[in-house]
């Protein structure tokens, strides 16, 4: 039997149907409208198995913070009526078939990408939704990323249009440019276009850096600031290595739970 995962990103789609609702304290339309989002995406996906992966809500800047201390330090709390509804929303969304996945401290990207890789890297379909673009790094001929909302897939061929880079250098693009929402500096004086000439010309942040090749207006930036290139790319980079303490059988989807 074939196997197709399907991996929720769970705030990501949350936060982005609680933005929309009129009335933020209406807890029970949001649960409504993510209750049929989900059913629309296992109608159209038909997963073998699926899960939904949240950050810890009193922990959502994890490991990154601890190198670079402004890493997200600006984010939007999440709003009061929505944190409190967080397990109401876990139960309904069990009820479909979905169970919830809470991190312990590791940011949801990253237990994401573990989980992921893990069953695409023994040539099994995975699909994670999720508008999040940080996930193209991720791409494989057996893993691809949804943006429900846009009704796109997230592929190599939106990467170049987007970026003019490689799904695999992602993390060295962004190491250049930084990540501006999540208060990731980069290199000053690099933005996207030279990034992506950069890394038109060699595969890494670590190539360019070690070749004379690299044009002299490049040269004295990263002689100046490798280091942070350095840290930034490792922040913008997935981790992949988790103990997550479950395995694929515990993910079967088999409709929807009868209620307790």
């Amino acid at each position: 039997m074939s196997i197709h995962l399907v991996i929720i990103d769970a705030l990501n789609l949350i936060r982005r149907v609680h933005s929309a609702q009129p009335d933020p304290s209406d807890i029970a339309r949001t649960i409504t409208t993510t209750t049929r989002t989900l059913n629309r995406i296992i109608s159209e996906s038909q997963p073998t198995h699926i899960i939904a992966v949240f950050d810890h809500h009193l922990q959502e800047r994890g490991w990154r913070a601890d190198i670079l201390p402004e890493y997200k330090q600006n984010r939007k709390p999440m709003p009061e009526p929505l944190m409190q509804g967080l397990e109401s929303i876990q139960d309904a969304w069990w009820k479909l078939g979905i169970d919830s996945l809470l991190s312990d401290g590791d940011e949801a990207d990253d237990l994401v990408a573990t989980l992921a890789t893990k069953v695409a890297g023994h040539g099994e379909k995975v699909t994670i939704i999720s508008t999040d673009k940080g996930y193209c790094q991720l791409l494989s001929p057996t893993l691809q990323i949804r943006d429900y909302f846009q009704h796109r897939w997230l592929d190599a061929p939106f990467i170049d249009a987007e970026f003019g880079v490689k799904p695999e250098q992602l993390g060295d693009y962004w190491g250049l440019t930084g990540i501006s929402s999540s208060q990731v500096p980069g290199v000053p004086g690099i933005g996207p276009k030279a990034a992506k000439e950069i890394l038109t010309q060699f595969s890494d942040i670590e190539q360019a850096f070690a070749s004379d090749a690299l044009p002299a207006k490049y040269r004295k930036k990263l002689d100046e600031h490798i280091n942070a290139a350095r840290k930034c790319k490792s922040i913008a980079s997935l981790k992949s290595d988790i103990e997550l303490g479950f395995n694929l059988q515990d993910l079967r989807y088999n409709g929807p739970n009868e209620a307790e």
